[in-house]
């Protein structure tokens, strides 16, 4: 809607805060200036000046009639979804229509969220007599919470192009930014047409034997002869086979460190954020493959603990969790964590720990609480591979400096390989990832632990 004239000021104060003179009537100006100045030495010329003077006031005239004799020329808005998906591109579509009896030249000025730090996003254009034009532009968000759209601001040129109109609508909106559910719906589509190594999800055979039991069916050629139901067989006087299903309801845990650990940035998201991210992928696959999923937060205190369930409402809950979360980076407390998972956890359960440990120092002091957690759970660490190192590792150093940076590089890199070979050393299964990695392996890990009969 626009709101030129809801301001509550006068007419003529409304006007002049929409007209605008454009840059070809003062260079049109400037000219027929130089042109009185010539005069002065040709005096036959002035005459010709006087008429183009007065040519130019009817033109500046005949705009400004053809701009504001219609209320509103132009339409438009914004069509933006209600929710915008953390780390990933969203679409946004500006939909503009011309009322005018003639074509127009307009520029767009579209107020983003100041998040996005884009103050210079423009459009220009022309649309012709009763038209209308959809213009899109995307934004990758990489924050959760509350974004705020401005106004779109349009400036329309007129017949000849030296008056321009703004036209002001009103399109605020507060949408809100959402972890990564875009790559969620994505996975589920390919999952749904049986594409997922398009994602980058494995296919991985199944080791042994399901052990839930399904159904008993007629025997058919290919049947395992180790499933015949011999009771079975006997009553239908015909060759009958148990079968299998992999067994479900096993409850998934994600556990999500929110510790000054994650507070390090790749590629505009924390890794916070891509924990998160990677949350709702893997309890959605969890959902999708009949397991109950579940959520923990924590840093310094336990702050959220979502217990695992499979109700169709399971994912929204899992969704809005994730989006309400907040931190200030504290040093996390893994004692009380333990503490909590051991009261609040009483059936065997996959724990996804999402973490970051730089040094095996760092490491060595949690490992007392996750070796503990190992005995009573399948657990598994997720955590980060600084993905910048490689350039610096791959670099011919230029100097002393260069060379220490590179000495550097190469002790935190092998600190990463021997934290997992002390975690496995405890039983502790690790995933080390890089950030743009870390859901696929994620996923992958998941999978394979199901086709081990792991869970």
């Amino acid at each position: 809607m626009s709101i030129d004239r809801q301001s509550g000021s006068s007419p003529i104060k409304w006007f002049f805060k929409s007209f605008y003179l454009s840059n070809r009537f003062f260079f049109t100006l400037a000219l027929c200036v130089l042109g009185y100045f010539v005069s002065y030495i040709f005096e036959a010329s002035l005459f010709i000046m006087t008429v183009v003077m007065s040519v130019l006031a009817v033109f500046l005239l005949l705009d400004t009639f053809s701009l504001y004799r219609q209320t509103r020329g132009i339409q438009a808005f914004r069509n933006c979804p209600e929710r915008l998906s953390n780390g990933d591109v969203n679409t946004i579509s500006l939909s503009v229509s011309n009322k005018y009896p003639f074509r127009v030249a307009i520029k767009i000025i579209e107020e983003v969220p100041f998040q996005f730090q884009k103050r210079d996003l423009t459009f220009s254009t022309s649309i012709g007599v009763r038209k209308s034009e959809v213009l899109y532009y995307d934004l990758r968000p990489t924050e959760r919470g509350v974004y705020q759209f401005g106004a779109i601001n349009v400036y329309v040129a007129g017949l000849f192009g030296f008056v321009t109109r703004r036209y002001i609508f009103d399109e605020n909106k507060d949408v809100a930014v959402y972890p990564s559910f875009l790559e969620m719906h994505k996975y589920e589509l390919l999952a749904a047409s049986h594409r997922l190594t398009d994602y980058g999800i494995k296919k991985i055979r199944r080791i042994g034997h399901a052990t839930e039991f399904d159904q008993i069916k007629h025997y058919v050629l290919g049947d395992d002869p180790r499933t015949i139901n011999y009771k079975a067989t006997a009553r239908m006087s015909q060759l009958m086979v148990n079968t299998y299903q992999e067994e479900k309801s096993q409850p998934v845990y994600c556990l999500i460190d929110k510790g000054r650990t994650m507070k390090m940035p790749f590629n505009g998201l924390t890794l916070l954020d891509y924990a998160i991210n990677t949350t709702l992928m893997v309890s959605t696959t969890a959902l999708n493959k009949g397991d109950k999923a579940g959520l923990i937060t924590f840093s310094k205190n336990v702050d959220e603990i979502l217990p695992a369930d499979r109700q169709r409402r399971q994912r929204v809950k899992i969704l809005e969790t994730l989006y309400a979360q907040k931190t200030d980076f504290k040093e996390s407390d893994y004692e009380r964590l333990y503490a909590t998972v051991r009261r609040k956890l009483s059936q065997r359960s996959l724990i996804v720990l999402f973490t970051n440990f730089e040094t095996v120092n760092g490491m060595r002091r949690q490992l007392k609480y996750l070796s503990h957690m190992a005995k009573d759970h399948l657990v598994l660490v997720a955590f980060f591979l600084n993905s910048e190192f490689n350039e610096v590792l791959e670099s011919s150093p230029a100097g002393l400096e260069d060379i220490f940076r590179k000495g550097m590089a190469e002790k935190l890199w092998n600190d990463k390989y021997l934290i997992v070979k002390e975690l496995n050393r405890y039983g502790i299964h690790t995933i080390l990832s890089k950030p743009e990695n870390l859901t696929i392996d994620s996923i992958n890990k998941y999978l394979e632990f199901k086709s081990r009969g792991l869970i």
